[in-house]
């Protein structure tokens, strides 16, 4: 039975070509971008997963907040007292481990003979790393390969970079011209889903902060193992009251947070991570646009196979009465739409291969199939079979096998067959959907583009970035002197960090006329006297930094160093000071006693996720990490020459690498430009699905009314009436579609732009133009078919009356 079954669906599909492929190529595609999007949805959600210990591991993130503060800091970097200490003194601790980003200011400069390499992703650990962390060795021991201050792990790409097919065990790297590191275990390439990422991975006894046990001074990233059992909340409760019992509070409060290990790459609100986070609001998002994308496949099917229900209503009534029971109808009808289930999986998954490397470029991510566990690909593609079967299939068979005999042979089916409300509701879900998404693309568009374009305060743009972390300023300085006389270069400054993405903690704790327990939590950088002038940041207040304030800070004959101050406006009203009356005012920024100079306007120093904070720029000069070199912009490529022949003059064992700042501040807004960019991919995806729907009901319904439009032009109709007449029928749709589409998508977009500190207003523009876009779509797609209906001639669609 199973075989006549598989016969009679076979022929059915054949002898319904343009329906079959239609529904095939609509599911195929929905299949194919669910799966995609699922495949990266898994990524996301594996991140750390690899981990023996994953569920027991959390990293330690430190909060405070004093009296004169709006609100509280959260940092993921910690000072280095707080594993040691918390380790001896709490029981439910098993272990913990200290990381510092030895890359974090520059590239270090690492040798091997005549191999010279800057390696940006080089990381410094307590030698319990190995045995918190898994990382499979290949050669040496987890628990000793970073006992000693000499030792290195490196990765096999790494090993490889350097020491080609030779046994890398034992070798010399060496570090920055200083630190001669041993080579003590080689490990696979780290995962791409760990927030933990190296290339090598040094001993934290090599770094000067290891000699210590700071409560300031936060620069590490502290990650602690608990026993099995233990209560998170409640020894995190315990930290805070240890390191608070002995500190006068007198308004300001401190905690420390532990953050389950596998949460932190998408739910932490804490600055500094080791690796950009994910959203977790991303996720959810694009796990809807997924199930929406294989639902619209699915309705797609059902609104064509209940369009035909017309045409079958006759071979319906046939099989009844030659005593077909509902039960085979029913049958029959699954069977077929399984197969074609069947064949858009396969194509689905055909597309999905040949999908991947693109989309693993434009995601960054390394995605495929190894990116499922097999058992659990092959327990999808079953699970999505029987549900897209069932789901497609189930309404059709049940109302096609419902149909009687008697009606349907005396040919009075068609307006019961045609399912006419069932139809005009599916299409105008599948445009709600569509106007849904092609809202959502048009404003994610504008805030990229805005964020992209907005005046923030920095002159960013030609603005070459050079690692100097470590190097002495005297040698820059020299430096900077012979650059600034090659044509193109305007001006040249160095600062501790990156102007777009600062990250130094600081605090105002003494300020004139404000009590003697007065703190103000600050962003703060060291910068260099010409800083402000280079980057082309305001002064609203005051003059610029000079060469006496240089001075004044690099005399280590005085007692004590007199700083220069320059605060932002924020930072002024925070104190409760006017920009003008801010000038000469005496504060105390950790220890750093002085007066403020000059107050800038506001500038944006992070990301524009984030408000505009209170920040303090001062001259220090005892290192910086970034050379910002400003270009004219003509003839970059000469003047970027220029300045690398004058670098190997300066610097001969250090390769010669830049990047421009504009890259650096595009780098914060990755999430959201790939989010965005995957946004715009799938909604022409659901355009394009909601439109061959949309194409094969055309074909149907100029099929159902040819007689009427033969009737139609006999009486004198012209071509563009009939088109206006088969067309309107399903504009009003799509209209009825804008209006219900519209509300819900300035309510999602309206919630997601929260999520920026700067934003744009929802204009109502954006509404005009997606409603006229899905309307000229609709338009275009079934005017194909009116037009073919309308140009036919008449006297053939009448002579079979």
């Amino acid at each position: 039975m199973i075989r006549n079954y598989l016969k009679t669906a076979w022929r059915n599909l054949l002898q319904n070509k343009t329906t079959s492929l239609i529904s095939m190529a609509g599911l195929a595609v929905g299949i194919c971008c669910f799966l995609l999007l699922t495949t990266y949805l898994i990524n996301e959600l594996r991140y750390d997963r690899f981990n023996l210990n994953a569920d027991r591991i959390s990293r330690l993130t430190f909060s405070y907040k004093s009296a004169d503060d709006n609100e509280a800091k959260t940092a993921a970097i910690t000072p280095t007292a707080p594993v040691p200490v918390f380790k001896k003194e709490f029981s439910d601790i098993e272990d913990g481990v200290r990381i510092v980003n030895y890359s974090n200011m520059r590239a270090a400069v690492v040798q091997f003979g005549d191999k010279v390499f800057k390696e940006k992703k080089m990381l410094a650990a307590d030698d319990s790393f190995f045995k918190i962390f898994t990382f499979k060795f290949i050669q040496g021991n987890a628990a000793s390969s970073l006992s000693n201050s000499s030792s290195i792990v490196i990765t096999a790409s790494t090993a490889k970079k350097y020491f080609g097919d030779d046994n890398p065990m034992g070798k010399i790297l060496k570090v920055d011209q200083k630190n001669n590191m041993m080579v003590t275990g080689v490990i696979e390439d780290v995962p791409e889903y760990s927030q933990i990422k190296f290339d090598l991975m040094a001993s934290y006894a090599m770094m000067p902060r290891s000699l210590t046990r700071a409560w300031d001074s936060s620069n590490d990233y502290s990650y602690i193992l608990l026993k099995p059992g233990a209560d998170r909340e409640a020894v995190a409760k315990q930290m805070t009251s240890y390191i608070t019992k002995d500190r006068p509070q007198s308004g300001n409060k401190m905690w420390f947070s532990l953050e389950p290990l596998t949460k932190v790459h998408l739910y932490t609100t804490a600055t500094y991570g080791l690796e950009p986070s994910g959203n977790i609001k991303y996720v959810y998002i694009l796990g809807f646009v997924a199930v929406i994308l294989l639902i619209l496949a699915c309705v797609n099917f059902l609104n064509l196979v209940t369009a035909r229900s017309a045409e079958r209503a006759k071979e319906i009534g046939v099989r009844k009465v030659m005593g077909a029971m509902r039960g085979q109808l029913f049958s029959q009808f699954i069977i077929e739409a399984g197969i074609i289930t069947l064949f858009s999986i396969v194509i689905g998954v055909a597309l999905l291969a040949g999908l991947f490397p693109s989309f693993s470029t434009f995601t960054g991510q390394a995605l495929g199939f190894q990116t499922w566990n097999l058992s659990w690909l092959l327990m999808a593609l079953v699970a999505l079979f029987v549900l897209v079967t069932l789901l497609a299939g189930t309404y059709p068979s049940l109302y096609l096998s419902a149909f009687k005999p008697i009606v349907t042979l005396k040919g009075s089916a068609s307006s019961q067959a045609g399912g006419v409300m069932l139809r005009k509701s599916l299409v105008v879900f599948q445009f709600v959907v569509s106007v849904f998404f092609i809202i959502s693309t048009i404003i994610a568009g504008n805030q990229l583009h805005y964020i992209q374009s907005l005046n923030t305060g920095i002159n960013r743009d030609q603005v070459l970035v050079l690692d100097i972390g470590g190097m002495p300023y005297t040698k820059i300085e020299s430096f900077k002197t012979e650059i600034s006389q090659q044509t193109g270069v305007l001006g040249s400054t160095a600062s501790y960090d990156s102007p777009v993405n600062v990250g130094g903690g600081y605090s105002i704790n003494t300020a004139e006329g404000k009590n003697s327990d007065y703190n103000l939590s600050v962003t703060a950088i060291p910068v260099e006297k010409s800083f402000t002038k280079t980057l082309g940041i305001k002064l609203v207040a005051g003059s610029d930094l000079d060469l006496g304030d240089e001075q004044q800070v690099q005399d280590t004959a005085s007692a004590k160093r007199r700083y220069s101050f320059i605060l932002n406006e924020t930072a002024v009203a925070a104190m409760g000071w006017k920009p003008e009356q801010a000038i000469g005012k005496k504060i105390g920024l950790n220890g750093r006693m002085g007066t403020i100079k000059a107050v800038a306007k506001d500038f944006n120093f992070a990301s524009l996720h984030e408000k505009i904070t209170p920040i303090v720029m001062f001259p220090e000069y005892d290192w910086f990490g970034k050379l910002l070199i400003k270009t004219s912009g003509k003839n970059t490529a000469n003047t970027v020459n220029a300045i690398q022949t004058k670098w190997h003059k300066f610097y001969p064992n250090a390769p010669f690498e830049y990047h421009f700042l504009d890259q650096e501040f595009d780098a914060m807004y990755k999430t959201d430009q790939r989010t965005g960019g995957i946004l715009t991919a799938f909604t022409v995806v659901t355009i394009f699905i909601s439109c061959l729907g949309l194409f094969g009901l055309a074909v149907f319904s100029t099929r159902q009314r040819i007689k009427e439009i033969g009737i139609r032009k006999v009486l004198g109709a012209g071509v563009v009436s009939i088109v206006g007449l088969i067309s309107f029928d399903f504009i009003k749709l799509v209209l009825i579609a804008i209006l219900i589409s519209s509300p819900i998508a300035w309510y999602a977009m309206n919630t997601w732009l929260q999520d920026f500190a700067f934003r744009i207003d929802i204009q109502w523009w954006v509404f005009v133009i997606a409603g006229g876009t899905a309307a000229l779509i609709a338009f275009l797609t079934v005017s194909y078919q009116s037009i073919k209906a309308a140009l036919s001639n008449p006297v053939k669609s009448l002579r079979s009356e």
